[in-house]
């Protein structure tokens, strides 16, 4: 599909602007040095209200919807330290409408990170200790039709957005983001990058997957599970990304063999808990670049670049990536980084364990 037509399509959809765009795609000269090759980070941490970060890219189109339905209220979920439910409650409010953000963990004595920012921003913070979803025993989907059904009871009629904005239509966000990498990727004389995302819900990976294939872009895309928490995870991302191609009017099938995700070895010992590697990362990328991570997710996703720009097994096809073997990012082929965000749930940790972990 060409550009234009994709940028026609894109458009005829109701969006609600709540950024600027494109967001900056930054060298990092030092790090640069150390890899002996060109590290990009694509700063979609900066835009958007409540402190920002990558679901504004979604927000933008699911409450463009929202208001298309005249919704007084919005409910979606996550984890505690979930970026998205911060995001969607600063966007909401900015639109008059009522967030209401559901947890399946009992509510921790001393609200912080995210959380304590949800309460400053006046969402109702619902919490339903079942554990759904959070240990890999369920897949997506039932996880958000278990949550449709307690918003249906508790909440009565709203606007649901599900963990991550993880529909086709919040997706449009990142098949548009796709657009803006390719483009900047151009300029910069770097198509032949490795375009590297943390993977939570999957959303941003099956929007830049739909997006970066329609438009033919000669950009590497590889996700890092941060979390353990689906099961079929890559089924889900495969189905999400072949209906933002329909959608779009382009049908392209992907199977969740063509998925490019490596999934659990970056995770730790569980979602929102911070890694070893990841710990090493933020501190790695701090002291020589300043730039910010966060330990549940960016960390975790940072940590899986350097580990495989600096070692692993060769690439092989997308197949090899969803069967599990950890591959190398080539040798000298530039990187990009898409920084989603989160620096909240950096506040969340203790600091020693931050510091010394």
């Amino acid at each position: 599909m060409q550009l234009a037509e994709l940028k026609v399509r894109l458009a005829s959809f109701p969006r609600l602007p709540l950024a600027e765009y494109p967001t900056p795609m930054e060298l990092l000269p030092r790090l640069s040095q150390e890899l002996g090759r060109p590290v990009f980070v694509k700063r979609d941490d900066e835009i958007g209200p409540g402190l920002g970060g990558n679901k504004t890219r979604k927000l933008e189109y699911l409450l463009g919807e929202a208001q298309q339905r005249k919704a007084r209220k919005v409910v979606t979920f996550g984890g505690l330290q979930s970026n998205h439910a911060r995001i969607t409650a600063a966007a909401a409010h900015q639109c008059g409408m009522e967030p209401h953000l559901f947890y399946f963990e009992r509510r921790p004595a001393r609200l912080t990170g995210n959380l304590l920012l949800n309460e400053l921003l006046g969402a109702r913070l619902h919490f339903v200790p079942l554990g759904a979803g959070s240990d890999g025993s369920m897949t997506l989907e039932t996880t958000i039709r278990l949550v449709r059904w307690l918003a249906a009871l508790q909440v009565g009629p709203h606007y649901f957005i599900p963990v991550g904005g993880h529909t086709w239509r919040g997706c449009l966000g990142y098949a548009s983001a796709a657009l803006e990498i390719d483009e900047q990727a151009r300029l910069l004389g770097i198509e032949n990058a490795w375009l590297v995302t943390a993977a939570g819900s999957g959303g941003t990976l099956a929007g830049l997957m739909a997006g970066l294939a329609l438009l033919g872009s000669p950009l590497r895309l590889l996700g890092i599970d941060v979390g353990k928490l689906w099961k079929g995870f890559p089924v889900s991302i495969a189905a999400l990304a072949t209906e933002i191609c329909a959608r779009l009017g382009q049908p392209n099938p992907f199977d969740a063999s063509q998925v490019p995700i490596i999934e659990n070895t970056y995770v730790g010992a569980r979602y929102g808990a911070p890694s070893p590697q990841g710990l090493a990362a933020i501190k790695r990328l701090a002291r020589l670049e300043g730039l910010l991570l966060d330990p549940v997710y960016t960390a975790k996703a940072f940590a899986g670049l350097l580990d495989l720009a600096e070692g692993g097994v060769d690439c092989g096809s997308a197949a090899t990536l969803g069967s599990q073997r950890q591959p190398r990012l080539g040798s000298d082929e530039p990187l990009i980084f898409l920084h989603t965000g989160g620096l909240p749930a950096l506040f969340a940790f203790d600091g020693q364990e931050i510091l010394h972990g």
